[in-house]
């Protein structure tokens, strides 16, 4: 059985703002990305366009969503992310940083 993680509200786009979140399928699944507009590349995961996770995986959810200053740095973060076990993806959205903490020393 899945247990999913509690969906979030997107953030309102403005200009000069990039943001780096985590979507969960309805089967589970994790997808990491990045974007200057939430709102706008939600729509297009929902309709399945850009994205090979959202063609193969339905009914995404926004479970976390973080603001980075620059592009640059919604890029480096996504890459960063990408490279994560998933029970560290999963620390993150709960926001345990004590697991965080622990994960980051393991090779879990």
């Amino acid at each position: 059985m899945v247990v999913h993680f509690a969906e979030v509200n997107a953030p309102a786009p403005n200009p000069g703002e990039y943001w780096v979140y985590i979507l969960e399928s309805s089967d589970g699944a994790l997808y990491v990305g990045q974007t200057n507009n939430v709102p706008e590349r939600l729509r297009k995961h929902g309709y399945r366009i850009g994205s090979k996770f959202t063609r193969d995986h339905i009914r995404p959810t926004l479970v976390y969503v973080e603001r980075r200053a620059t592009l640059q740095e919604a890029v480096s973060r996504e890459a960063q992310l990408k490279r994560w076990s998933r029970a560290k993806k999963e620390a993150l959205i709960r926001g345990d940083a004590q697991s965080l903490h622990r994960l980051s020393r393991s090779r879990d």
